[in-house]
């Protein structure tokens, strides 16, 4: 949505500086609007006005930013932490300058799907229990995983401090040999995201989880082309599919 606001701030909030640092280029002369240098940075503008140049450089104005990353393992789910590297991290400036943060969390050693976005609105919808959203993890399991552990995730399972899950979609792709012993590779949806829950889940059952990757979150899909630690911008799709996921059913 278009809004009036100084120019100043635009291209602040577009990442070209601070406010004082805008000034001096303005003196400079290197801001233009149509063509036209502009030296008064309490110039009202449109965020929609697509002649803003700063150097010559186009500025696109948004408000919001929405990221999905591959998560690599070894980094958590955090804006900031004392000890080890979080997902900020991992950002160019230009996207750390809108102050994203990661909509829920994976463990330190979880891969996938991860949405960063400053967008508080739509990371409450995604994050509220009320809304149950889906997110499916793909996980190679130490053990053989068969139909009584389909049925007891679907009945929903007790964790080791008493708390009975929701129903839960394990689905069984294949069995196989590793250095570990007998293993299953499984995906699982999961209605709720309680801490460690896909391992906790495996392990009321008796299995340990070796190795976890979410590949879904609502409607959002994990970007296979993407490399661990690596993202991208959501299609202007994605993004309106997730933004449904809040939006009330219109009666007919």
């Amino acid at each position: 949505m278009s809004e009036k606001m100084r120019i100043d701030k635009l291209l602040a909030h577009a990442g070209f500086g601070t406010r004082s640092e805008i000034k001096k280029a303005m003196k400079q002369g290197l801001i233009t609007v149509a063509g036209e240098i502009v030296k008064d940075p309490g110039l009202i503008v449109r965020s929609d006005n697509s002649t803003i140049a700063f150097g010559g450089t186009p500025v696109l104005y948004k408000e919001n930013i929405y990221l999905l990353m591959n998560k690599p393992a070894g980094v958590v789910s955090a804006t900031e932490d004392v000890r080890d590297r979080t997902v900020l991290d991992l950002l160019a400036d230009s996207e750390k300058h809108f102050a994203p943060f990661p909509v829920g969390r994976l463990d330190k050693d979880t891969v996938g799907l991860l949405l960063l976005t400053n967008d508080g609105q739509l990371a409450h919808q995604l994050l509220s229990p009320k809304k149950q959203v889906p997110k499916t993890y793909e996980a190679i399991v130490l053990g053989t995983v068969n139909q009584e552990d389909q049925t007891a995730f679907m009945q929903g399972v007790t964790l080791d401090d008493g708390y009975v899950t929701l129903p839960a979609q394990l689905t069984i792709l294949d069995r196989f040999t590793a250095a570990e012993g007998r293993c299953s590779l499984i995906h699982l949806t999961i209605h709720e995201g309680k801490f460690h829950q896909v391992k906790r889940m495996f392990l009321a059952v008796g299995k340990k989880v070796l190795h976890l990757k979410r590949i879904t979150m609502g409607t959002l899909h994990l970007d296979e082309s993407l490399p661990e630690g690596t993202y991208r911008e959501l299609t202007e799709q994605e993004l309106a599919d997730l933004q449904a996921i809040g939006v009330p059913l219109t009666k007919t």
